[in-house]
Parts: structure tokens; sequence; C-alpha cells
């Protein structure tokens, strides 16, 4: 097809046949109408459905999810079971934080390269809306000396102890959005990047209208051709991505104040990836599946890097995981037709510009003698990005890859990288390929 190799060394191809994904509901502060496991079931019922083959013919099943309800635990394989898999066909769950989306498609990518399956279903899924909310513990340590206590009197004694600080709750998703290692919000390492590099509140908030603009145009041309409705038990249904604000400006957005840092901050709620729920699921196959099947190719997955940075930077990973990866493959930024970086913040992805074109950042940080050419901005994320669509954590790196290739399959266009920065300081990318020949693979 062209110049660059297979990474998986000695494997074979590893083809992408079909995906799907559901719209992303932006949490409204109350749990939403579907669990994480609900949205992978309709996600990947409508994916399956079109296929050629049962449900059963699949060899595995992979999900990323950091946030599993307590009775969705390894979700992958409670959503397989609802999808008619079958008993015999395993399936696992990973969690790499915002990467664990793409870590599935890795996994199985990996998997199908050495031989160990030919149909791997893998993708994420997130409820953000539906993360628990948790005692301290010492109501824990109360409630079970509650349990073991004998008679009304020792009962009475219990209560009697009984303090404001035992009804404090703690939430579970801002503990998750905190990094336990620096105690930086996510937030907070936005704000850190945009010091660095000297990005301006006007910048950001520019960003941030420009990526509702570019999903509210997607909407309406039909290029989100991806996304299957959600029908709920009341009969509602839901059939677009819901955060996308059709009247934000930079008069709108300049009226709003700064989440993470009240004093100083220039990160807002406006500028920042939506909280939301969604799932993003796609077919990986073989090439013996494909001509078994006879199954259309949407793309085929060249190489994925993983890498980590310092968690207080932690928004870098993207520059860090796709230069290796580049270099790897012999590519320059010139080669590739369209770029997806996960809309965090939108400080983050301008600092991940900033940084892949500082010659300073490539000899000081990445090792290099030079930097990458500029991204260019009409290449980049041209349908919006999380700022807009919303970032249910588990799913996006599914997402990004999906989407990828619906670009590129729209444009005509042969090769795109799809990239994210990961919670905890790391980033990941994934290189894919399009072929725009129509037809089966041969």
């Amino acid at each position: 097809m062209n110049n660059t190799r297979q990474a998986y060394s000695g494997g074979r191809p590893v083809y992408i046949i079909d995906g799907n994904r559901t719209p992303f509901l932006k949490a409204q502060g109350k749990p939403g109408p579907f669990r994480a496991s609900d949205l992978a079931v309709s996600a990947g019922k409508a994916l399956l459905a079109r296929q050629p083959f049962a449900p059963d013919a699949l060899d595995e099943v992979i999900l990323g999810c950091i946030i599993p309800g307590p009775d969705e635990v390894n979700i992958a394989r409670l959503a397989a079971l609802r999808l008619g898999c079958g008993k015999q066909v395993p399936a696992w769950t990973v969690q790499r934080n915002c990467g664990s989306g793409m870590q599935a498609i890795d996994s199985a990518a990996t998997d199908i390269a050495f031989g160990r399956a030919d149909l791997v279903l893998a993708g994420g899924t997130e409820a953000m809306s539906h993360a628990p909310v948790l005692l301290p513990p010492r109501s824990v340590e109360l409630l079970g000396a509650w349990m073991k206590a004998r008679g009304s009197v020792e009962r009475l004694k219990l209560l009697a102890g009984l303090r404001p600080a035992h009804f404090k709750l703690e939430f579970s998703l801002l503990q998750g959005l905190t990094d336990p290692f620096v105690n930086l919000s996510m937030g907070q390492t936005a704000e850190i990047l945009a010091q660095r590099f000297s990005i301006s509140r006007r910048e950001m908030d520019a960003f941030a209208v420009e990526s509702h603009r570019r999903l509210a145009l997607a909407q309406d041309q039909g290029w989100l051709g991806e996304i299957d409705s959600l029908y709920a038990p009341d009969g509602s249904v839901y059939d677009h991505d819901d955060g996308v604000r059709r009247d934000s400006s930079l008069e709108r957005l300049a009226r709003l104040k700064p989440a993470f840092d009240r004093r100083f901050g220039l990160v807002t709620a406006g500028n920042s990836a939506q909280v939301s729920d969604g799932a993003a699921l796609l077919l990986l196959a073989s090439g013996d599946a494909v001509r078994q099947y006879r199954l259309p190719v949407l793309g085929r997955i060249i190489d994925c890097a993983w890498a980590g940075v310092a968690p207080e930077q932690m928004g870098l990973g993207p520059v860090h995981a796709m230069a290796p990866l580049l270099l790897r493959q012999g590519l320059t930024t010139q080669d590739i037709d369209y770029w997806e970086i996960n809309e965090a913040f939108a400080a983050q992805v301008l600092a991940c510009r900033a940084a892949w074109q500082s010659d300073e950042y490539a000899r000081t940080e990445l090792g290099l003698g030079q930097a990458f050419a500029a991204i260019d901005p009409e290449r980049l994320n041209v349908d919006g990005g999380a700022v807009a669509v919303g970032h249910p954590v588990g799913t996006s790196g599914a997402r990004i890859v999906l989407h990828l290739l619906q670009v590129l399959r729209r444009t005509r266009s042969q090769r795109g990288l799809a990239s994210l920065c990961i919670g905890g300081g790391q980033g990941g990318a994934m290189l894919l390929e399009c072929s725009q020949e129509d037809g089966h693979e041969q």
C-alpha cells in the first residue's frame, strides 16, 4: 500500500472491518438513563446485527472501562454474554485511564497479529454520570461495628458517636480525575501547560468555539454515520451527541469563571472536555477472517505507541507517543493526512501543537535534533473533539480511532494518526491506513 511497515513485528496484518458508537450524552448532575454495560450492549447489538457471522464466531471481546458499576465487574464479559456471544467466547476489561478504549484495540490487534485470534470485538464504554458516591472510611468502620453490635445498648452508643464528618460523602468521579501522585486535578495540569506555553484564555476559548462549530457542521452534513441511536426504557430516543453548543461564542465563554484555579486560572468548564456517557466498539479481523466471511475493510492498524510523561504535565502525552511512532515508521508530519488528538482540554491540545513544532522541546524532552513540522489545524479534529462531543474516559480512545477512519474514508485519504493524553502521565497513539478500494481485502 505504501512505505509503512506493520509494527506488530513478524505478525499478520490487522484490519478494522466495522465500528459503531452510541451518542455521547452529557452528564446532567444525576445518573443518566444508561449504565456502562447498557451502552456497550447497545453499540454492540447494532454492530453485530449487520455482520455475516454470528456473535459466537468472535474469538474474544475486550473493552476499556474505568468506572464500571459494582454489578458490572469485568464489564466486557457481561456485555459479551448479553450480546449473545455465548459462554465459550472469553472477554476481559482493560484500564489505562483515558487510553483504555485504545488499549483494548491495541490488545485485540496484538492477538490477531500473532495468530491468537481472527475476530475480536474491542472498544470502550463509560457512564461517568453513574460514578459511585462513597461513604468516608470512618462511616464504613461505624457500619461494620453496627453490624457486629449485640443489642440496642451497643447500637445507641455507636449512634452517640456520630459526627458531621460521618456524613461527608466522597465523589469517586472527582477523586478519579485527580492524580494521587502529585495531588493535582486534570484541570490543574492543564493550567500548568497553559502557563508553560503561554497559551491565553482567548486562544483556549477560540479553540472551544471551533470544536462546537465543527461538530455542529458534522451533524448537519451527516458525517457521523458511526452513531446508532439509544433507546431508553421510558421510550426516549437519543440520536446525537447532546453536548454540542451551537450558540457557543467567545463572548459567552468569556463570562465563565476559572474552574480549577479560581484566582489566576484560565481553564474553564467551557474550554474543557465534557463529562459524559457513551460507548464505541470496533470489529477487528485477520486477513483469514476477511476472506472467509468476505468482509469489507474499513482500515488497517499499522502501529501503536505508548509513552510516559510527568504526571503534572500529563497533557503532553500525545507528543511523546506520536514522535517515536512516526520515527519508527519513517514518516513526517506531512505524511499524515488527518489527525485526532483527544480534547481533554483546549489548553492541552494547544500545548501539544506548540511542543510538537518546538525545536527546544524536541531537543530537551524528546532527544531529537529538531522538531517536527507543525500540524495543520485544518487537519486536526476536523469534526470537533471532546470539548464538544464529550469525553467518557474509557471510551474516547476507541471513538477517535473509529471516527478517524470515517474521516479518511470520507475524504478519500490514506493515513491518519489518533492520539490522546492519559491521566497519570501517559500518552497513546495509533497509526491507521485506509484503502479507498471498494470490495473485499484480497
